[in-house]
């Protein structure tokens, strides 16, 4: 009769010690989600080509303009665009990064994004 009440206690044991077994892992595995989901992500690094963005629109004014004031004046408004996308651009702890100025490592090339940001802002007349 003891061998009977062993194995009877054993088999009530198992799935104890297997639904005990499954809450642990379960709160691991959520403590493990909510570090990932709480902890800071490191912001992202990316580069833009500043310079060469300007120096094309700088040709393009001195090509297309008549008028050497009108030119100057719509490169003073494109230079204040430049810098607020910059800005805008780095909100949320992105690092813009120059990439002229860039001498080693390897970051993504956001300057189509500058530009799209430049252009929208200068079609907006948000330039300054």
């Amino acid at each position: 009769m003891t061998n009977q009440t062993e194995i009877s206690q054993r088999k009530s044991f198992l799935p104890r010690l297997f639904l005990l077994l499954g809450c642990i892992m379960l709160l691991l595995w959520a403590g493990w989600v909510s570090r990932m989901i709480l902890q800071p992500q490191k912001p992202g690094i990316v580069t833009v080509r500043l310079a060469e963005t300007m120096g094309k629109f700088v040709e393009a004014e001195a090509r297309g303009s008549g008028d050497p004031e009108t030119a100057k004046a719509n490169i003073g408004v494109f230079l204040d665009a430049s810098e607020k996308a910059v800005q805008d651009m780095g909100q949320g702890g992105r690092i813009i990064l120059v990439a002229e100025a860039v001498l080693a490592g390897d970051a993504p090339d956001a300057t189509p994004e500058l530009e799209r940001r430049i252009a929208a802002r200068l079609k907006a007349g948000d330039g300054r």
